[in-house]
């Protein structure tokens, strides 16, 4: 008992460890490279576009195609090598002109695609119930932790350098990732499941249904939020960007809330988190001043902080181990795949119909993804209790 609590104490710190280090890296890189391209590159604006959409790409291809293929053995060796790939690719950028930035970038894209997922299954690897859902609640703390974090370290490095230097300044952080990714668990399992099977789990689909309320919304706000805060209430730079902090810091919260107190019953955790991301989406409209405004921001940081780990749960209950690193990635590929969709959408209906009405109009998908996961899993046992798939034996 006293050994199986210091293993499971190791077992977060390592998490915890590893995803800031690699959410940070991955967050930089991601709003970073397009800056670099922009201003340092002087690439246009439709390249810079392209740019990131070849980032997106291969991680997309990455995560849904070759990560749930390879076994756990292997798994284990390419996400070793692919966290060095992310810590040479820093300094590479930084060296980067405007033909190698895009070779780099392919490289990153296909690195962040193989560690990011084996992540999420690593947190479902406990050897109880409760230590699971336990795990999965401070795996997303520790994503919202590097959310605060390392922007908050960007936004400091900025006021003293350029772009270029951003990149070698990470690389302590990427350091670090290197150092515990042979500590990471990886299922201890001879075979693995893929394929159609596992796309049609029930898992997958709750949790893809769940994610689908909310992220249709921060799918929107990475791209549009500081620019609506800016433009409808005539915002300085920075005023408009502080907005995000009110948002992560409750988001941040919440999460380690859940991780201390895990949900057990999901059923009101998440229409409560849908009626907030509702009523925020209508505060977003009629909010009329900037305070207003940035307290229905952080509103929403709830539902951002609870709905995302409470899918990862539902996967969990609801998978075996063998389907656990193939339900993951093809989760975080339709995570991917709402990213890549709704700024474009948004960007597209905002010329008509202007920004605010854009996000507001959200409230559509919301709903009608609301009623069909609730008609779907509310008398559900993924949903009321702890129901798992398989053994549980890490050592199985």
């Amino acid at each position: 008992m006293h050994s199986s609590k210091h293993s499971l104490i190791y077992s977060a710190i390592i998490l915890v460890l590893m995803t800031i280090s690699a959410r940070a890296t991955n967050n930089m890189v991601t709003t970073t490279v397009p800056l670099l391209a922009k201003y340092s590159l002087q690439l246009s604006n439709s390249l810079v576009e392209l740019l990131s959409a070849l980032l997106f790409t291969f991680n997309f291809i990455t995560t849904t195609f070759i990560n749930p293929e390879l076994n756990s053995r292997v798994r284990r060796r390419v996400f070793v090598i692919s966290n060095v790939i992310i810590l040479f690719s820093l300094p590479l950028y930084y060296l980067s002109n405007e033909i190698s930035i895009w070779i780099i970038s392919i490289f990153a894209g296909i690195a962040f695609g193989l560690v990011m997922p084996n992540l999420i299954t690593a947190a479902s690897l406990a050897n109880d119930k409760k230590s699971v859902e336990r795990l999965l609640s401070l795996y997303s703390t520790s994503l919202s932790t590097s959310l605060i974090l390392g922007p908050a370290i960007e936004v400091y490095l900025l006021t003293k350098y350029d772009y270029r230097d951003v990149f070698l300044w990470f690389i302590p952080i990427a350091v670090i990732g290197i150092i515990i990714s042979s500590s990471i668990r990886f299922p201890d399992v001879k075979r693995e499941s893929s394929g159609i099977s596992v796309i049609k789990n029930k898992g997958l689909t709750a949790a893809a249904l769940s994610i689908t309320t909310y992220n249709v919304l921060f799918a929107a706000f990475t791209t549009f939020l500081a620019i609506l805060a800016k433009d409808r209430f005539n915002l300085p730079n920075f005023d408009a960007y502080f907005v995000f902090l009110p948002f992560y810091i409750m988001s941040f919260l919440t999460r380690l809330t859940m991780t201390i107190r895990p949900f057990e019953n999901l059923r009101m955790p998440m229409l409560i988190s849908i009626i907030i991301t509702i009523l925020g989406l209508f505060g977003i409209l009629y909010a009329p001043n900037y305070s207003i405004f940035l307290a229905v921001i952080a509103l929403l940081g709830i539902p951002h902080g609870s709905i995302f780990p409470m899918a990862t749960i539902m996967i969990s209950r609801a998978t075996s181990i063998a389907e656990r690193n193939a339900v993951n990635s093809y989760f975080l590929a339709y995570n991917n795949l709402l990213f890549l969709v709704v700024p474009a959408t948004i960007g597209f209906v905002s010329e008509i119909v202007g920004l605010s009405l854009s996000i507001s109009a959200l409230i559509i998908p919301v709903a009608i993804t609301a009623v069909a996961f609730f008609k779907m899993f509310w008398n559900d046992n993924i949903m009321v209790k702890r129901c798992f798939v398989g053994s549980f034996n890490i050592f199985q």
